[in-house]
């Protein structure tokens, strides 16, 4: 087994990870960043960063109050303020990183409003490739920095109730890296269904290794699923995704009879929030049979200019989407909950911090308010990067030891997907939820000799833990509908916590 040693390990190099290692390392410790994947979730982002900007019509409390609104009362206020009041600086900071927005003119950044907004101030790159700016910035700037490539990290190590170091295996075999602090900015767990958005990454490894190390995690049942993912046939894995942006210019969400499909069932229409949209387009395809619901876009001026990356992804599929509607239907796109932490990223194991998807710090309660995902993973990160710098200068050095684990189990990927694909999507309910308990409880044992072992067993860890805390929320709220309690209970209006014993 081989050894290194480090003061910071991060896992994780899309933009929590990335910004958490260069705060780090500009507060003068010695990071690792571990990465098992070439694509980020980050990338892939389309419409772009919420932010308050100075000298606008819009305000803290403006924004502030659309998250709270969003995320359907679980939401925590305090969190939310302090990390929208951040949003501004990180963003500046990021610019002088190299990142470069669109500009309406000179000096002055172009503003798009998404679904849940009630104030245009969504700041883009490249029309519609925000996330691919803002990767390119921060690869760039974090190209110095000590990355290492086809690195899986299997555990964190700990002794006497804080962080050693971290198990992890690359292409010599198990090692182990010895750190006082470590970051995990994992991501998602998309690949929890059969069809997603996010990248082949995102297979819930940080919920994971949170719960195999005692930490808790919280308001898992709301995974978010994307209103409006590009529709091109059966194939799983992952699928473009239509930003909400076009919904925000103009797009029009219609059924295949050309009906609305938003009418009357939300004050904002097709700029409601996304558990609203997705929920009201699933309700229609269930009551049509429809496979699809579509999105007609033809009515926006230069959409190919402004929408440059859809463009390019419906004209890959065979469509046009300037000549025709754009076949949509929700698909898995982001995970409210996670990780227990403040809004520094401090979960309750010390010297563990975690930030961006992964995390579950109140700001998005039971329902993520559009492009408010990377504005958290750039102020959360960089806290995070400098907390876990300033612990591990205090803690010193550790030694860490591998620690005994009970055996760990995993069903086939496959027959995982189609499990929650059907029992714990869109729409769920008890019966399905049980059956989907039964089912990952006869998962086999699984060694962890490669990636694709470990995260099979990650994400059926994950996948207990949704199923668990979806079981229990007996009630529909934000982005978890239960088709038998399709009401919310103002009784319920608190989060859930789980721990390893779910798991």
């Amino acid at each position: 087994m081989w050894h290194q040693r480090a003061d910071v390990v991060v896992v994780g190099t899309g933009v929590a990870g990335l910004v958490a290692a260069l705060a780090a390392h500009r507060r003068g410790r010695k990071v690792v960043v571990l990465s098992k994947a070439t694509e980020t979730a980050t990338f892939y982002a389309q419409g772009g960063i919420a932010v308050v900007l100075p000298d606008t019509d819009d305000s803290i409390e403006a924004h502030v109050a659309d998250t709270i609104a969003a995320g359907a009362g679980l939401c925590d206020p305090d969190a939310v303020t302090s990390i929208v009041a951040d949003g501004y600086r990180a963003v500046r900071e990021l610019v002088d990183d190299g990142a470069r927005f669109d500009e309406a003119e000179p000096g002055r950044w172009s503003l798009t409003r998404e679904g849940g907004h009630s104030r245009r101030r969504i700041i883009h790159s490249g029309g519609d490739a925000t996330g691919a700016e803002v990767q390119r910035a921060l690869d760039h700037a974090a190209a110095t920095l000590d990355i290492r490539r086809n690195h899986v990290a299997l555990d964190v190590l700990y002794a006497d109730g804080a962080v050693t170091g971290v198990h992890v295996l690359n292409s010599d075999g198990p090692g182990i890296v010895h750190a006082p602090s470590v970051i995990l900015a994992t991501g998602g767990l998309g690949h929890l269904y059969s069809a997603t958005t996010n990248p082949e990454g995102s297979t819930g490894d940080g919920v994971a290794l949170a719960l195999w190390a005692g930490v808790p995690v919280s308001d898992i049942e709301f995974i978010q699923f994307h209103p409006t993912m590009l529709f091109d046939g059966d194939a799983g894995g992952r699928r473009p995704l239509i930003t909400e942006a076009v919904r925000g210019e103009g797009g029009i969400l219609l059924d295949r009879q050309g009906n609305s499909i938003t009418a009357g069932v939300h004050p904002m229409g097709d700029l409601a929030p996304r558990d609203v949209v997705a929920g009201a387009i699933d309700a229609r395809l269930r009551e049509t049979g429809d496979p699809c619901a579509y999105l007609d876009a033809r009515g926006i001026a230069d959409f190919g200019l402004r929408f440059p990356t859809v463009t390019a992804a419906c004209l890959a599929a065979g469509i046009d989407p300037t000549r025709q509607p754009i076949p949509v239907v929700p698909g898995a796109h982001y995970s409210c909950g996670g990780v227990v932490t403040d809004v520094y990223g401090r979960t309750e194991l010390t010297g563990l911090f975690a930030a961006g998807e992964v995390a579950r710090t109140g700001m998005h309660g039971a329902n993520r308010l559009a492009s408010n995902s990377l504005l958290e993973g750039l102020v959360v990160g960089g806290r995070a990067g400098r907390e876990a710098a300033d612990h591990a200068r205090i803690a010193g050095a550790t030694t860490a030891t591998p620690i005994e684990t009970e055996t760990r189990v995993a069903l086939p990927r496959r027959k995982l997907q189609r499990a929650m694909s059907q029992y714990a999507s869109v729409v769920r309910d008890a019966d399905g939820l049980q059956q989907l308990t039964a089912e990952l409880d006869a998962a086999d044992p699984r060694d962890l000799d490669g990636r694709a072992g470990f995260e099979d067993v990650a994400l059926t860890a994950a996948a207990r833990a949704v199923a668990a805390a979806a079981l229990a929320r007996n009630e529909s709220r934000g982005c978890h509908h239960r088709s038998d309690f399709p009401d919310t209970d103002p009784a319920l209006a608190h989060s859930q916590v789980f721990a390893a014993a779910c798991c």
